[in-house]
């Protein structure tokens, strides 16, 4: 990706951290602090996304273990409420990781696809290496801010590229542009579950189709995103928008994104 020099940068983008680039043409349009690491929050679950769309069939029945509950309570993180002994496959599992952020749910795939949280660590690293993403480490399959606030953390070009290679699969991206998904109680399997988006430029922004929210006290509010217009495919991430609500992020974002559809002569309202 090639850095190219533009006449106007975007305002009040309010992020510590940011990049945006066209995805067709493979240009870097704008950036800030590009190579500084920085915690990323739940960014950190496309990573496992992506080991588990490598490995596994998404068919796959895995049963919710009783640990999911002690997990999520030892480090405050978000929960899709999953519930022991409920059986669920691994294609509905991405669903609430992606969507609702749930921590359980990284926990559960991250057990299997290992086994076990050190071997699915070092798979996710792995890729990171693989993808050339040399500023990056994750220490949790969710971005819980475990062993300390800093230990997973990436930079704005390594998450550009962690958000090109994710939205190249059709099983992710049929997942990150929903704005919720319903599952039905199924009787001796599961019961209902329902996973909102977390990610407000979903529904709310015209042409957005991902990617992934991220938030803890240390990397405030992040987001890794992507939106279309008239063939036009833009891709970037804020880390460190200030925490003045839960959509922070994504108001950061939509600025950026107006400001990048702008320099393409495109319609910026939406």
């Amino acid at each position: 990706m090639q850095s190219i020099q533009v006449g106007t940068a975007p305002q009040r983008v309010l992020a510590t951290g940011a990049a945006l680039a066209d995805v067709d043409t493979d240009d870097l349009l704008w950036s800030r602090q590009l190579d500084t690491e920085r915690p990323i929050g739940s960014i950190a679950k496309v990573m496992t996304a992506l080991v588990v769309l490598e490995s596994g069939d998404l068919n796959q029945q895995i049963r919710i273990p009783k640990a999911v509950i002690a997990y999520v309570t030892k480090y405050q993180g978000e929960s899709g409420g999953l519930r022991p002994g409920d059986v669920l496959t691994v294609s509905e599992l991405l669903e609430a990781l992606l969507l609702a952020s749930a921590c359980d749910a990284a926990y559960v795939l991250a057990t299997t696809y290992g086994p076990g949280i050190p071997a699915f660590l070092a798979k996710m690293n792995a890729m990171a290496l693989r993808l050339g993403m040399t500023h990056t480490q994750f220490t949790s399959p969710d971005g819980l801010p475990y062993p300390s606030e800093y230990s997973t953390y990436s930079t704005p070009a390594d998450l550009l590229t962690l958000g090109l290679a994710a939205m190249k699969l059709p099983a992710f991206r049929s997942i990150v542009d929903q704005r919720f998904y319903n599952l039905p109680k199924s009787r001796g399997l599961h019961h209902a579950y329902w996973w909102g988006n977390t990610n407000y430029l979903i529904g709310s922004y015209q042409g957005a189709t991902g990617i992934k929210t991220g938030y803890t006290d240390a990397a405030k509010h992040c987001l890794l995103f992507e939106a279309v217009r008239h063939g036009t495919t833009l891709l970037g991430v804020v880390l460190g928008s200030p925490d003045t609500g839960p959509a922070a992020g994504a108001q950061a974002a939509a600025k950026l994104l107006d400001w990048g559809f702008g320099l393409k002569q495109l319609p910026a309202s939406g």
